[in-house]
């Protein structure tokens, strides 16, 4: 036990059941009023059993905990992972335009990152620009580039998938250039000094040690592609998704349909981040740097 408290596992336990002690009392305040104006039509109802009702309502402002349990096992334990009722296929729906995006925004990262280091002329005119188009609302650009893409016949996968590169190549980049400037000079002037060429440095010295750097970035924006992946699938009208998830539940009043998505895209986060831990301790592990 004191193990235990000097370490992670009594923190978060602490920070969880104060997260559930405070839901619980937000769904309380919230769902009173209209929970007591129900009850009020067959008789002045105790203090109880507003509270009982306030965390069971069928459309409640806020779900309970427990509610949202209860919906994400009806539909990931229930039902066919393949049938529309269950969020595992909505999940696999959104999961496949995360990755991709992902993919796709992590490398074009690498890329400019690799260029912006080799050319002082891409530092100084590219680099606002990647900043900038950062500062540009997701919601408002979206749309954009779904329709241009459908106006050019690209439907489907990647116009969710290029809203995801758009969110995840920034902190990519970001971390990379300064990962390959990490190295101290003496390390550069030393690879100098052997004659290595700048692509020999690039990889033997600069890469290497920006690793850290890298894998840092793609925990930002492996969370950063799911957002986009969800937000591609709201203005298209998909009918599968998290997205879709989340635009059905809003069209018929099913918050705890809503909250369960919600919860389902944070899990997915939550999973892909320590995915990404378990690739950079590998890869550090394999250098034989400490993790």
């Amino acid at each position: 036990m004191k193990r235990r408290a000097a370490g992670r596992t009594v923190p978060v336990l602490t920070v969880c059941l104060a997260i559930l002690a405070i839901w619980y009392l937000a769904a309380i305040g919230l769902n009173w009023q209209t929970e007591s104006q129900k009850l009020a039509n067959a008789g002045p109802p105790s203090t109880y059993e507003v509270i009982a009702a306030t965390w069971s309502a069928q459309r409640p402002v806020l779900p309970a905990p427990h509610q949202i349990v209860a919906e994400l096992w009806k539909t990931v334990f229930d039902v066919k992972p393949t049938s529309p009722r269950s969020l595992i296929f909505h999940a696999w729906v959104t999961l496949s335009s995360t990755l991709l995006g992902f993919a796709l925004g992590s490398a074009l990262g690498i890329l400019l990152a690799v260029g912006i280091l080799f050319s002082n002329t891409l530092d100084k005119s590219l680099m606002p620009w990647i900043i900038t188009s950062q500062t540009i609302p997701i919601l408002a650009i979206a749309p954009m580039i779904i329709v241009v893409l459908n106006s050019v016949g690209v439907q489907g996968l990647l116009p969710k998938a290029f809203i995801s590169t758009y969110l995840s190549f920034f902190p990519v980049t970001v971390g990379m250039v300064k990962g390959l400037r990490a190295p101290d000079r003496m390390l550069t002037d030393l690879m100098h000094t052997y004659s290595a060429s700048p692509l020999q440095t690039l990889v033997k010295l600069r890469f290497p040690a920006s690793l850290p750097f890298l894998f840092t970035s793609m925990k930002v924006a492996v969370a950063a592609s799911l957002v986009g992946a969800i937000v591609g699938e709201l203005p298209t009208g998909a009918v599968a998704g998290l997205g879709a998830r989340l635009l059905a539940g809003s069209y018929y009043g099913q918050t705890i349909q809503i909250w369960s998505a919600l919860v389902m895209a944070s899990l997915m986060a939550a999973v892909l981040v320590w995915l990404v831990g378990l690739c950079e301790r590998a890869a550090l592990m394999r250098q034989g740097q400490r993790p």
